[in-house]
This record gives structure tokens, sequence and C-alpha cells, in this order.
């Protein structure tokens, strides 16, 4: 029902315009006459390797290499450092995506152990590694952390993290699905937050738009390795040129674009202050994103956001449940939709939701 509802929606606010089929592959075409684009034959060619390229620079690293999802991509590179260090333990925060959205892959599969570190509602630090007595084959930091609103570790602590791990001969891998969105918050450019990571997985669409896939970047013999066991998966595809297209051809203007998302999240939590039974994750912006706690159940809040979404054709989000019973929350990622939509608008939709919320 829910689908349904949302498919007839006429206003999103969180996440970018979705084009249409004939709209994007329209753009693809056009784009693709005009940079004399060719197709890859099994990753081999001249347009995804200028592409592969562009990422490896843009990071800092050797070399790159692009897979067709990043379910495949990380626990992927995760053996193999466990394979180079004959150790199967890796060091991951309990919200990483490896362990929450990916079927426990890497368990069934008998890939590596999972060690957890930190508190799971905020970002881990350094002492949260060192109070592992155990061997540590590669530790992951998620930059910035979906599932805790897009929270980031401070600066001086990162840095702490990456110089523990390069003594201690630990591969320290960067979830950076939402790197993009990261750059903003620190102020500092995309390879001086790669720095003294080991690899990093970068997404093609979220933050990018682009059809799908993601990038994997690291020493060229990390990444001759990684290309076999990708094939070994059944990664190898014909030719990846349509995702390859859909995210080059906007990549310069989605990433040109991260400072004003960012400035338009802070301006958002300015709004948001007027709302006293309203409260933000995290307390401050860190990224173009954020989690909405609202007063009420999940159940509540999702027969609010059909109401709305019935009555107006607004689409407020995908309501989740919060440790209290009486509360939830929605995840808001700041993009095209909001940075777009007046104040006044916004705020009348936060009214609507305030005052059905108290009813």
């Amino acid at each position: 029902m829910a689908t349904d509802l949302r498919k007839h929606c006429h206003t999103f606010l969180s996440g970018n315009r979705e084009l249409t089929p004939a709209e994007l592959f329209t753009q693809m075409a056009k784009w693709s006459e005009l940079h004399h684009a060719d197709h890859d034959s099994y990753g081999e060619g001249e347009t995804i390797a200028q592409f592969e390229k562009k990422i490896a620079d843009l990071l800092g690293f050797e070399a790159a290499v692009f897979v067709i999802s990043g379910t495949m991509t990380q626990p992927t590179v995760l053996q193999i450092a466990c394979d180079e260090r004959r150790c199967r333990n890796v060091a991951l925060h309990d919200t990483c995506h490896i362990t929450r959205h990916e079927g426990q892959g890497y368990q069934l599969q008998n890939r590596f152990n999972v060690l957890p570190v930190g508190d799971r509602h905020r970002p881990w630090k350094v002492q949260d590694l060192k109070a592992w007595p155990d061997e540590i084959a590669a530790a992951v930091y998620e930059l910035p952390m979906r599932e805790l609103g897009g929270q980031l570790p401070g600066w001086t602590g990162l840095q702490e993290i990456k110089q523990h791990c390069h003594d201690h001969n630990i591969h320290l891998h960067m979830d950076g699905a939402r790197l993009w969105e990261a750059a903003a918050f620190y102020q500092r450019s995309y390879a001086e937050i790669a720095r003294g990571f080991d690899s990093v997985y970068v997404s093609l669409y979220k933050g990018v738009n682009g059809l799908g896939g993601s990038v994997l970047v690291g020493s060229q013999a990390l990444i001759n390795k990684a290309k076999m066991w990708f094939r070994r998966q059944g990664g190898n595809v014909f030719h990846r040129t349509p995702y390859v297209i859909s995210a080059a051809m906007q990549f310069d203007q989605r990433l040109a674009q991260m400072p004003a998302l960012f400035e338009r999240t802070q301006h958002i939590y300015q709004i948001f202050n007027d709302y006293e039974d309203f409260e933000l994750n995290p307390k401050q912006p860190q990224a173009n994103m954020l989690h909405w706690y609202l007063p009420v159940s999940v159940e509540k809040a999702n027969l609010l956001r059909d109401k709305m979404a019935t009555d107006l054709g607004i689409w407020l989000g995908h309501p989740q449940s919060a440790p209290q019973p009486d509360r939830s929350f929605i995840e808001w990622y700041v993009g095209d939709r909001l940075l777009t939509m007046t104040d006044h608008d916004l705020i009348e939709i936060l009214e609507w939701v305030n005052d059905h919320v108290h009813a």
C-alpha cells in the first residue's frame, strides 16, 4: 500500500529528483555522443578507464575499479586483507552495512569474523579498537555513518585511528558510500580525508544519482587481486557502460553541489528549532542528512505519512522505530528536493505534522 501511495505523490522531501528512464537515457545518449564514449568489454575500455582513473586521482590512490555492487565490493576487500595477514578478524561498528543490510553474507560464506567496536549510538574511537586484545586484520570506518544520521568522527580522532592501524598493520577500509557528503563538514579535500586508508569504496548512485554501481580504490596490487575475486563472484559483467556514463555525466556537478546541500541542511536545522517536540540527530548537522525524531510510535508515524500522502500528495519518508516505544524517526537526505523547496512550503509540512502528532 505504501508503495502505491508513494507513486501518486507529487512532492518528496528526501533525496534527489530521479529522472524518468526516457529523460535519463536521453541525457546519457547526448553525453555519450559529445564525449565519444565507447563500450567497455568486461571492464576494458577507454571511457570506463578514464572514469576509474578520475576517482583514483580524486581520492589520492594508485588504482580503481568499477564494481557492480557495494555489497560485493566491501566483503571482498576485507577478505583479501584477512588472507594477506592470515587473520580472520575484522573490526567494525554495530551499524555497519555489512552486518545490517547484507543478509549476513560475510558469515554464511565464512569470509571473516566480526569484532564490534564502539558504542552503537556514536562514532567509534581509537580506544574502542584498542579495547580488543585480539589480533585484527582489518577495520572498517563508514564516513559519514548513515545509521547515526550522518555523524562523523572528529578530524583529530580520525587521524589517531589511521595512525594506530598503520602502526599495527591493520588494513583500514573506508565505507565511503556517502563520502561525497563528508567534505563540506571537514572542509578538506577528498584526498585528505582518504589519506591513511588502505582502501575506499564509493557509491555511484548515493548522492551522485547514477544508475548504480560502485568504485573501489587502493593500491594496484590490491585492485588486481580484487578484480579476480569479483570475477569469481559473478561480478565481471560484459558492459558496465550504462552505470559509468549515468554517473560520469553528472559527477562533477553533483560534487560541486555538496557545499550548498550542507548549507541548506544547516538552515533546515534552524527551521526545526521552532518545534520543541521534534528532535534531530545529530544535534548539529555533520553531513547533508539527518534523522528526524517524532513523539509518536512508528505505527502512528506510518499512519500520518499515509494520510499526508493521500490527502496532500506529499511523501514524508519511511518511519523507523526508535528505542522508545512512543517515538520514531524519519531519515532525510538533503538533496535536490529540499534544496529547491521554499522555507514556506517546508514550514507548512512541519506545521501539518506537528498538528497531527498532537491530534
